[in-house]
């Protein structure tokens, strides 16, 4: 019945969702797609077979290299193939047929290259118990045999020098040392590349953030005097036409305002990083603000206390959109047609507060809140290290209280209005 199901339903379950075990399980993950180095692996098989050919001629008390040498070298050569797809396999079967090659007293030379490599490919791969076990043993069994077995295997000349242990001993060593620094090296390059990465999906969260915020701000405060007065107009659409016509002019008025805001913010993602063509909002359109309110049927009263400076760009544009949305939220959820904005210059600081005599409503039989004015205004705030606090007043009505610092804050990547504070379980009021 197996076989009758088609290849991919064969496969193994992880190639099935594209990943494979860590090295702490079988194989690492990062060998799946790797393509077998043919080349450098013909290129290391010729360099030791001809390498070992001349070493040999030099070592006379070693034996001669004969075919089941070649066939060694060989076998050692040919499992490099696989040193990416099966790092700590490799590193184990090159270690094994050296020590094989040794025992057999072949010459010295180019086959420590073969060694090398296993080991380097199991070390970076994250295998360094292997790749130490693999080494460790291979000295140790050549130490047995030197010393030890040499009277019962070729060349039969007597125990070596220790010397040449010695000398084995720090090429290992120094190839073990070596893999290290490579791996050490990929890890923080991973690292770093990884943290580029979060990097670059926070600054994009932060930017989608600011957008969303901005066209809340735009569009909350915008379809709510239209809202309100569509209401108006179908209401006094026969009894006072003039009435009517003028809630028409002001819903068009609105209308036209929000479109080019939303322009603006659509503008800024098509061609990003390119100069705004209108400068963003601030307290100077304030009278603008509260004629819209005034057109919605609230009544604004604002009070300036303090000597008036100008407001970095920052500030000045989270000044008026708070302002904005504690209107809106008036207009949207407040029996009141009453609002006052009191504006306060204090050292360093801006501080900011509208009331409004209540009492909350609902609208079309929905419960006040829900949205996210007051998590957006709480956010610009805190962008620029200042504070809004919102809620209902000891003696009826509603209060927002906001205090936002002149001095330049450290803001995230994503510009001063892109906060990073966390939306808090508040609604709107």
């Amino acid at each position: 019945m197996d076989n009758a199901r088609p290849p991919w339903a064969r496969r193994p379950l992880g190639r099935l969702r594209g990943r494979w075990p860590s090295p702490a399980q079988e194989e690492p993950r990062g060998w799946v797609g790797t393509r077998l180095p043919w080349l450098s692996t013909l290129a290391v098989t010729v360099f030791v077979l001809v390498g070992s050919g001349f070493a040999g001629h030099n070592q006379p008390d070693r034996v001669p290299l004969d075919p089941l040498g070649r066939a060694l070298l060989v076998v050692g050569a040919a499992l490099l193939l696989f040193r990416h797809r099966f790092p700590r396999a490799v590193c184990l079967g090159v270690a094994a047929s050296v020590a094989v090659y040794f025992a057999a007293g072949y010459p010295y030379g180019p086959v420590f290259l073969l060694v090398a490599l296993g080991t380097f490919a199991a070390i970076v791969a994250g295998y360094r118990i292997v790749a130490w076990g693999a080494v460790g043993g291979l000295w140790l069994s050549h130490l047995l045999v030197a010393h030890w077995l040499y009277r019962w295997l070729p060349p039969h000349d007597g125990p070596a020098p220790w010397s040449q242990e010695l000398f084995i001993a720090v090429l290992v060593v120094a190839v073990v040392a070596v893999s290290e620094l490579v791996r050490v090296r990929r890890e923080q390059l991973a690292k770093a590349r990884a943290e580029r990465a979060a990097a670059e999906r926070r600054r994009a969260d932060e930017e989608r953030l600011r957008i969303a915020r901005e066209l809340h701000d735009v569009l909350a405060h915008s379809i709510s005097v239209i809202n309100v007065q569509a209401g108006v107009g179908l209401a006094l659409l026969d009894s006072d036409p003039e009435q009517a016509r003028s809630a028409l002019t002001t819903i068009k008025a609105a209308s036209k305002e929000a479109l080019g805001e939303v322009r603006q913010v659509l503008d800024t993602l098509r061609a990003r990083g390119a100069a705004p063509r209108a400068p963003a909002p601030g307290l100077d359109r304030l009278p603008e603000l509260t004629e819209q309110a005034t057109g919605a049927g609230l009544a604004v009263s604002v009070r300036t206390e303090g000597s008036r400076v100008a407001l970095p760009p920052g500030a000045d544009l989270a000044a008026f959109r708070i302002v904005q949305e504690a209107l809106t939220n008036i207009v949207r959820h407040s029996g009141s047609r009453t609002a006052l904005v009191r504006l306060g210059y204090v050292p360093s600081a801006l501080e900011i507060q509208v009331d409004d005599d209540g009492p909350a409503t609902s609208e079309a039989g929905e419960p006040a809140g829900g949205g996210n004015g007051l998590v957006g205004m709480r956010e610009r705030a805190a962008a620029l290290g200042g504070t809004v606090e919102a809620g209902p007043r000891p003696d009826g009505g509603f209060r927002v209280v906001a205090r936002i610092p002149l001095a330049p804050a450290e803001s995230p990547p994503g510009g001063a209005a892109a906060g990073t504070v966390a939306p808090t379980a508040e609604e709107e009021s």
